[in-house]
């Protein structure tokens, strides 16, 4: 059916595939993409429907015949061959289902590829419809039940907030719901910019009985003068003299989580010279451990000078009297 995704390319197994290997293509898939981990929540709804599909061994085998895992859009009548008697006018589009009765049995209780299919199994006419005397495909006196939105949110924290974890309260009005509604957050330790939390049900209510939608909270992560957060590691500019660069010496340097540390600068830095203290960063969300800190050494050249530094520099400048551009 065009316009139909391809499920199997989604998830990135063959079309043979088992549904174990399928099962382990999916959950590998939605750890990475999970929204709550900072993944893409419309490829996350993407790979949810290919599995949703292809781990149903009905809607399966409805796509693929069909291109779709949908009984509603599958098309009925003839034009796609086989049916009763191997006819391709007027064949059986729920060929491979079971038996009638099986497939009747199925659609009164809502289960596999029918769950979707809404049949009125009252007073009804028979004949062109395979199942003559139970009635037409729909009933308009029964609307389709109908899920709520989804409503979005950003809650803004501070860099500390985020690398240390938090507790925060959010108020949200959410259309269709008579009063504002007061939440608490929890920023997990190590939280990234963009990551979700999703409260179920908490959206926009339902139509016709359908399930209420959820609300998706944003974290925004404010900036800090010395940080700058890369996943769960840490980047840093710290700044050292033109004597410390060229002979060398050791500096105290403020790390994320509010201590101090000694970092040796070797003699003859140079300026963007970088150095990784390991474990320093933010703690991971995805398995354990903190990322590193990685710092950038910047040489500060004085733009104005003593007397005694014009002297000592004048010293220096006489003494070498080489040329650092060696052209």
């Amino acid at each position: 059916m065009a316009g139909t995704p391809d499920y199997y390319k989604i998830l990135g197994v063959p079309r043979n595939a088992g549904a174990d290997e399928i099962k382990k293509a999916f959950r590998k898939l939605a750890r990475k993409n999970h929204p709550d981990a900072g993944g893409d929540e419309e490829k996350f709804k993407e790979i949810n429907e290919a599995y949703e599909v292809l781990s149903d061994e009905n809607k399966r085998k409805l796509y693929d015949q069909y291109g779709t895992g949908n009984p509603n859009q599958v098309p009925f009548g003839g034009g796609y061959g086989g049916g009763y008697g191997g006819s391709a006018a007027g064949g059986n589009p729920f060929a491979g289902f079971g038996s009638w009765a099986e497939i009747l049995d199925s659609i009164r209780r809502g289960e596999g590829a029918f769950g979707n299919i809404e049949f009125d199994f009252g007073s009804g006419v028979a004949g062109g419809s395979p199942f003559g005397g139970f009635g037409g495909y729909g009933s308009a006196s029964q609307p389709r039940p109908k899920k709520g939105r989804d409503i979005s949110v950003d809650l803004n924290v501070t860099f500390d907030e985020a690398f240390s974890g938090c507790e925060k309260r959010v108020t949200v009005r959410v259309p269709g719901r008579p009063d504002p509604e007061t939440l608490t957050v929890k920023v997990p330790a190590g939280a990234v910019n963009g990551g979700r939390s999703r409260f179920k049900g908490k959206g926009t209510p339902g139509e016709s009985g359908g399930a209420a939608g959820d609300l998706l909270v944003t974290t925004r992560i404010d900036d800090h003068p010395l940080y700058v957060r890369k996943g769960a590691d840490v980047l840093m500019n710290v700044p050292v003299s033109i004597d410390e660069a060229a002979l060398g010496a050791k500096v105290e340097v403020p790390t994320p989580d509010g201590k101090k540390v000694r970092v040796n600068v070797p003699a003859g830095t140079q300026d963007g010279m970088q150095l990784k203290l390991s474990g320093k960063g933010a703690p991971k969300l995805k398995g354990s451990g903190k990322g590193d800190l990685h710092i950038t050494l910047r040489v500060k050249v004085p733009v104005s000078l003593t007397k005694e530094q014009r002297t000592a520099l004048e010293a220096y400048a006489q003494a070498t009297k080489g040329n650092v551009r060696n052209w």
